[in-house]
């Protein structure tokens, strides 16, 4: 672990299937691998982006079954790298549930799913440009966080939306994360305005490194999504981001010591106190 942790995020335009996310998402994960990435994350919806409802039942597998997840793990397993699948939308496999899971899966460099973490804050919104969205329609909220051990330590799962709720990346950092991954498909109108800030906040917050890739560009449903993958420091610095939205991957060498540096200067999670509600 000398020289720091190197890494990769992968910025996709995922298609509407499963098969052509995997065909899309594979180049861009063997590019990083073969640059020396060792852990490689891949955005919100890597295996598809497909928000027609009749369209989007038709392509949705189980977990087990996913084309891009079966691809995904042997392409793990094959470059020997540890991938965060940002997340899969696949079948949420509860008795009498119609709806998906936004599934965030960690595998190890043996293939192994390593940690689970379904998405906690469905996307339910009415933007000022007229765009509407209502994510829970569709996706099963889940019912609990996620931190996973690493060789580099442990990193905390979350997935686009739950940006916003800054409790929940507290709870990460105090249950060990030293590492925080966002894998997103923010819209364009919110990601412009709101994107980069969220993520450094999320950063100073928990001297945690933040892992954000990202969906971008316009997609066969006709979403348009940010793009702008970025890394930030546990310092709030950017390390390294896109400056566009067109598929690629952004590096970054991370020296896991900057989160015991920011957590003794601002040693903020050991400051916690309770207070009465406001009435």
């Amino acid at each position: 672990m000398d020289g720091g942790l190197d890494i990769a995020l992968v910025q996709l335009r995922t298609p509407a299937t499963a098969h052509a996310g995997l065909a899309h998402a594979e180049p861009l994960i063997r590019q990083a691998a073969s640059e020396g990435a060792r852990l490689i994350l891949t955005p919100e919806g890597t295996n598809l982006l497909e928000q027609r409802r009749d369209l989007r039942s038709a392509a949705l597998s189980s977990e087990g079954e996913d084309a891009a997840v079966i691809g995904l793990r042997r392409l793990a397993a094959e470059l020997g790298v540890w991938l965060l699948i940002g997340s899969a939308i696949v079948r949420s496999d509860r008795q009498g549930e119609d709806r998906a899971a936004n599934r965030s899966l960690l595998v190890g460099p043996d293939g192994a799913i390593l940690a689970r973490y379904d998405k906690l804050h469905v996307f339910d919104v009415d933007l000022p440009n007229g765009e509407t969205y209502r994510e829970s329609a569709g996706v099963r909220p889940g019912d609990g966080a996620a931190v996973a051990k690493t060789p580099w330590g442990r990193l905390g799962l979350s997935v686009c939306y739950d940006i916003r709720f800054p409790h929940l990346y507290r709870q990460l950092a105090k249950a060990g994360a030293r590492m925080i991954a966002v894998p997103a498909a923010f819209t364009a109108p919110t990601g412009e305005a709101h994107w980069e800030v969220l993520l450094r906040a999320r950063a100073i917050e928990t001297g945690a490194f933040i892992l954000a890739p990202a969906q971008g560009g316009l997609h066969e449903d006709g979403r348009r999504t940010w793009g702008r993958s970025t890394v930030v420091s546990p310092w709030g610095e950017v390390l390294a981001r896109a400056d566009h939205d067109e598929p690629c991957i952004v590096k970054a060498k991370l020296d896991m010591e900057a989160v015991n540096r920011a957590r003794a200067a601002i040693p903020s999670l050991l400051h916690d106190r309770d207070f009465a509600p406001v009435s």
